[in-house]
């Protein structure tokens, strides 16, 4: 047994511990000494059962929320249950299928959006994989169409694969032939470059756009300094069904859960946690305040690393709420992890 648990519950007290955990996983609600009673592989009275819990949250694995009867389990009492107690659930057999299914795309931009969109789909939760290193994201083309006076809609192609949209406000209301003309010409000027060459380009044009330039280029270049994706340079990732955690109860607060949508746009924290994937074999899993970052306190991060042939290239992983069915969750990650690295090394 590991340091971390010199006071750790003896064999009944787990066994009550994780039906415990369990139970609030699937429901959400404190569990209470008397709903624990009529399950029957606990076998023990009633008072017992809560001299056991006392125990527990004496211990630092069970806390009492508010003024609840019930016990929800702390961090503490969910490292116990992911290190010791849960019963991995391999993912179902048509699940596997889909998933190789879709990586018999060549095309490494595609095997990592199916990745994404595969954990999101399976989990219920929010994927993200990290962009391989070795591939660079090359712009392709850009449009901007007009939504009102002072609103464009800019679509992005890259990688001949990856669409990106954002609407931009801009200075000035610009028409439709002249949105096609400074779609033109960005697509001219920058096209086929790695996206952040076409960034530096376009930084080094943005501080020279005066009178030698027209006002239509000069706008199309500050339209695409706003629409152009920001890149990182170590690396960057995608990340599929942000969504699936607003309905969460785990994470219903408003606030909190903006924050946490704008650190998915941001990246460079949660890219900062999950390179620390990198160089670590096997699944990884950071739960609340273990992730050091107080916006992911109410969260839990499951992740492992993708290779290709001998050298780490990547992570992947999901995002969710700590109360996540982590015997689902880490055999899914794990085998998608593998699966990506077979499916990367057959594009080479």
């Amino acid at each position: 047994m590991s340091k971390r648990y010199l006071n750790f519950p003896n064999e009944r007290a787990q066994h009550l511990l994780k039906v415990l955990i369990d139970k609030y996983i699937k429901s959400g609600y404190p569990v209470s000494s008397r709903m624990l009673s009529k399950d029957s592989s606990i076998g023990i009275s009633s008072a017992t059962i809560r001299n056991v819990m006392s125990e527990l949250e004496d211990l630092g694995f069970l806390q009492a929320p508010h003024t609840s009867s019930g016990k929800i389990p702390t961090i503490k009492g969910y490292r116990f249950f992911v290190d010791t107690l849960v019963n991995l659930k391999p993912p179902k057999y048509e699940e596997l299928e889909r998933l190789e299914d879709d990586f018999k795309s060549t095309d490494s931009q595609s095997l990592v959006l199916s990745a994404s969109n595969f954990l999101s789909g399976v989990t219920k939760l929010a994927g993200v994989v990290t962009i391989p290193r070795k591939i660079s994201m090359v712009l392709k083309q850009i449009e901007f169409l007009k939504l009102s006076d002072y609103r464009v809609l800019a679509i992005i192609v890259l990688n001949d694969m990856d669409v990106q949209n954002k609407i931009l406000t801009t200075k000035k209301n610009y028409s439709r032939n002249e949105l096609i003309e400074a779609g033109n010409y960005l697509t001219k000027e920058f096209g086929h470059l790695e996206l952040s060459k076409a960034r530096e380009l376009l930084i080094e044009q943005l501080t020279r756009t005066g009178d030698r330039m027209s006002s239509i280029m000069s706008g199309a270049i500050d339209m695409a300094n706003q629409a152009f994706p920001e890149i990182n340079s170590e690396s960057e990732f995608i990340v599929a069904g942000e969504t699936n955690l607003m309905g969460d109860e785990g994470l219903n607060d408003v606030h909190k859960l903006k924050e946490l949508f704008e650190a998915f746009g941001r990246q460079s924290d949660l890219l900062e946690l999950l390179n620390q994937s990198l160089y670590i074999d096997g699944v990884q899993i950071f739960i609340g305040q273990e992730s050091g970052y107080e916006i992911l306190d109410d969260c839990s991060i499951v992740s492992a690393p993708y290779s290709n042939e001998d050298d780490t290239i990547g992570v992947l992983g999901v995002i969710g709420p700590t109360r996540m069915e982590y015997e689902k969750v880490i055999p899914v990650v794990d085998i998608t992890a593998k699966l990506l690295a077979s499916a990367l090394k057959s594009t080479d």
